[in-house]
């Protein structure tokens, strides 16, 4: 058989052969990805951790960046507990709970009160979107995760990048998540249909510490000014 017949049929067999053999690959991968994260949303009693956010406004072409710190108590369906408190660019802190939310200015002695699902608990819903969410749900809600590949974060952090589309309706174009070797989303990205995105990431984490209750409660003075929102 000549050369050029014997090379025709190897690139045939590539082409035919390996794309399916590496789409099953990815498939599988994703599988143990989506497990990993199961398993760390079951055992996940607790977080306290380091958490910076970036929100980009696709007209404007600008970000705006937050650091601060955020604990957080896993509950049944979404009712879970975030207390974030931002220091940079401004004092601010925001608490869900009980499906409400309570966004405290200091500067401005001033808090937004509200629904949980509100614009103004982006933050949270983000980070719950990432922790609270059980493969189940992401099962029923989104197509197959897309694998992205294996990325290596800022602070040496290795993960393995995933692309979730819903399905049907929803208010937002795509999500994407980064997950850790342990199972942990540390990096939640949300894209709105508009093409603004909210990106959230944790570090310094310190799983299944204790926590009390009274740390999602906020205590505000009658001098404080409430705004229903």
């Amino acid at each position: 058989m000549k050369r050029s017949s014997l090379a025709l049929i190897a690139s045939f067999l590539i082409f035919t052969i390996a794309p399916p053999l590496a789409q099953a690959q990815k498939s599988g991968l994703v599988n143990s990805i989506l497990n990993r994260m199961e398993q760390n949303r079951r055992s996940l009693r607790s977080l306290r951790a380091s958490i910076s956010m970036e929100r980009y406004n696709a007209q404007i072409r600008d970000v705006d960046r937050y650091a601060g710190t955020v604990i957080y108590l896993p509950g049944s369906g979404r009712n879970a507990r975030v207390r974030v408190e931002w220091n940079s660019p401004q004092h601010e802190i925001l608490v869900v709970s009980d499906g409400k939310y309570t966004l405290f200015r200091p500067r401005l002695n001033t808090a937004y009160v509200g629904n949980a699902n509100s614009t103004r608990s982006k933050v949270a819903n983000v980070l719950g979107f990432g922790l609270n969410v059980s493969r189940r749900e992401l099962e029923s809600r989104f197509h197959e995760p897309e694998y992205m590949g294996e990325e290596t974060l800022w602070g040496g952090v290795h993960t393995v990048h995933l692309k979730l589309v819903p399905k049907g309706q929803a208010n937002f174009k795509h999500a994407e998540i980064w997950v850790d070797d342990s199972g942990m989303p540390i990096q939640v990205k949300v894209v709105e249909k508009n093409d603004d995105s909210t990106t959230v990431r944790l570090t310094n984490l310190q799983r299944n510490v204790r926590l009390s209750p009274d740390e999602f409660r906020l205590r505000l003075g009658p001098e404080v000014k409430k705004i229903q929102s």
